[in-house]
């Protein structure tokens, strides 16, 4: 099984931020171990938006220090580039599936919703509580209703 974290930043990366992390990312998946064992790490960058860390557990299990480091990681990365990654407050959606994605705190999101600016109908958020490969395809970027926006936002 393949196992993901997901990063929202709180705004859009620019190319030579995303250029920044790429490289120090390359770095720590290449060395990233789990009590000596080599983990087969892998990153992704989504939508100039999301840091996807991907470890493939079949090779190596994750352990609470591994990922930790990786924490630490992406604490130096939020200071080195002046972001947010675990403002959880912060919401992304698109109004409707066409549309570009939005990131807003959850009060105004909550204000979008009252207003009907944003409909739970055609809304897409993104679910970054999911922790396989399988759900980030297929659960993590949903219509609003089908994801737990719905129960705490509805």
């Amino acid at each position: 099984m393949k196992r993901v974290w997901i990063y929202q930043s709180n705004r859009f990366l620019q190319q030579d931020e995303i250029c920044k992390i790429e490289q120090v990312l390359e770095e720590f998946v290449a060395q990233w171990t789990a009590h000596g064992s080599q983990l087969a790490g892998s990153f992704e960058i989504r939508y100039d938006l999301f840091i996807v860390l991907i470890v493939d557990e079949e090779k190596a299990m994750v352990t609470g220090c591994s990922i930790d480091k990786s924490v630490h990681l992406l604490k130096k990365i939020e200071q080195a580039l002046g972001i947010s990654l675990f403002d959880r407050l912060q919401i992304a959606f698109r109004p409707y599936i066409s549309q570009p994605i939005q990131v807003v705190p959850q009060d105004h999101f909550r204000h979008l919703l009252v207003t009907g600016e944003v409909n739970p109908d055609t809304a897409i958020v993104f679910n970054n509580m999911v922790t396989s490969a399988e759900e980030l395809e297929t659960k993590w970027e949903v219509p609003m209703k089908a994801s737990w926006h719905a129960r705490v936002f509805l």
